[in-house]
């Protein structure tokens, strides 16, 4: 067997078989198989795509190509949530506090944003003094002691996934459902849930650009999951604008503590019931009118705020510190209509630009800027109305370039539904 007749089998659009995709990945984890040789298998992977069975055993032997976290001790269902990413995108830092003050166990492990998308371990590091490096011993006695911890990804924790994602993000072959579908289980089912609920994001702001693309990508990560004795659902949800307000690490930070406390923004505030009363469900072994009666409380009841503190205190941050830019700048609109479409990737595009995100995987973020609208689709915004406000330090972007980010129309069209399926 090698390398090269694996490309080739590939290339022909003839499925591998288990053996030949373990020898490909474990050899490019232990530097056997060269950068060039696994790009060019990556390219065939993505040009003729890969059977249900090939994905499913791509993922199993990424996830085995490094530690395997034992969540034994944690003596309850553990319910993970991710999300594909997008804009605006807070949702761990509400969903966690209100599925464990519902009773539910929910360790997890997170990542930092690289591009555009924002990321969880980056918006907790807002909040000074926030400890995003546990231990699997500490992380699990926390879990075993107020139900929920959220922590950095070990070092070790897929290998495999990191050293081919590096490779597909500067070959042109990040678009791959098969890759991306085993990128994301790989992580899943390494960190070692029970059950497992995926916001897909679908839209202009998201990886998975149109619906039937997303559909696809969430029914594969669901068969991985039956294959592996783990249950995944998948929520098909909308990112053709920002989730929320809030663009940018400590004012996400912020918006995140009003959805806790009722005054946050429709869209999450919805979302985050509907996610939440999945997770609860599965958790509880309950139905689905009683794990939203038992999340409508806990989010009225202030008992879910109450988690957040907890959880805040626990890992160490002093979230009556937490800081946003200084200088702040009003952006008007030039004309007067319905905001028909906001070009979402643009948007948080702006954002890192004024430090808020990361180029380089060790470029420092400015934790305080960002963007917050005013106005989201459908709204109707008057000349020289406010359209957004732009957080700043020593970086600055043009008015321009924001209102590029807008399109201002007479006639409203019909906006898309929040939630688009759920698949299981």
């Amino acid at each position: 067997m090698n390398i090269v007749d694996i490309i080739n089998k590939k290339r022909k659009n003839i499925e591998l078989n288990d053996e030949e995709i373990k020898y490909a990945i474990e050899g490019y984890v232990a530097n056997k198989i060269k950068d060039y040789q696994m790009s060019a298998l990556l390219m065939a992977i993505c040009l003729n795509g890969m059977t249900d069975h090939e994905t499913a055993v791509l993922t199993e032997v990424m996830y085995k190509s490094g530690d395997i976290i034992n969540l034994d001790k944690i003596k309850s269902t553990k319910v993970d949530k991710h999300s594909t990413g997008g804009v605006g995108d807070k949702t761990t830092l509400i969903l966690l506090p209100l599925v464990a003050s519902c009773g539910v166990v929910a360790p997890k492990m997170s990542g930092r944003g690289l591009g555009f998308t924002g990321g969880t371990i980056d918006k907790l590091e807002s909040i000074p003094g926030f400890n995003t490096k546990l231990d699997i011993n500490d992380f699990m006695e926390q879990v075993n002691e107020i139900g929920v911890a959220i922590a950095s990804q070990t070092g070790n924790l897929v290998p495999a996934d990191k050293k081919i994602y590096a490779l597909r993000d500067v070959t042109g072959t990040v678009e791959s459902i098969p890759l991306i579908a085993s990128s994301i289980m790989s992580k899943k089912l390494a960190s070692g849930a029970d059950t497992i609920v995926i916001d897909l994001k679908v839209g202009n702001g998201a990886l998975m650009k149109d619906y039937e693309s997303a559909k696809k990508l969430a029914e594969t990560m669901v068969n991985i999951g039956k294959s592996h004795n783990r249950q995944v659902i998948c929520v098909l949800t909308d990112m053709n604008q920002p989730l929320g307000c809030a663009i940018g690490n400590s004012l996400e930070v912020k918006e995140s503590i009003d959805v806790l406390n009722n005054r946050g923004p429709k869209d999450i505030t919805n979302l985050i019931i509907a996610l939440a009363t999945i997770m609860v469900s599965c958790g509880l072994g309950i139905s689905f009118e009683e794990a939203n009666k038992k999340v409508h409380d806990n989010l009225n009841n202030g008992n879910a705020y109450v988690k957040f503190l907890e959880l805040v205190k626990k890992q160490g941050g002093r979230i009556e510190e937490l800081d946003v830019a200084k200088n702040v700048v009003s952006i008007k609109s030039r004309l007067s209509g319905y905001i028909n479409e906001i070009k979402t990737d643009d948007l948080g595009e702006i954002s890192r630009k004024l430090g808020g995100g990361r180029y380089e995987k060790n470029d420092e973020i400015n934790f305080g800027v960002g963007l917050v609208l005013s106005k989201k689709l459908g709204d109707y915004v008057m000349e020289d109305e406010e359209i957004l406000k732009v957080y700043f330090d020593d970086k600055s972007v043009s008015v321009d370039e924001i209102l590029k980010c807008f399109k201002i129309e007479t006639n409203k069209i019909n906006s898309n539904p929040l939630i688009y399926e759920v698949i299981k």
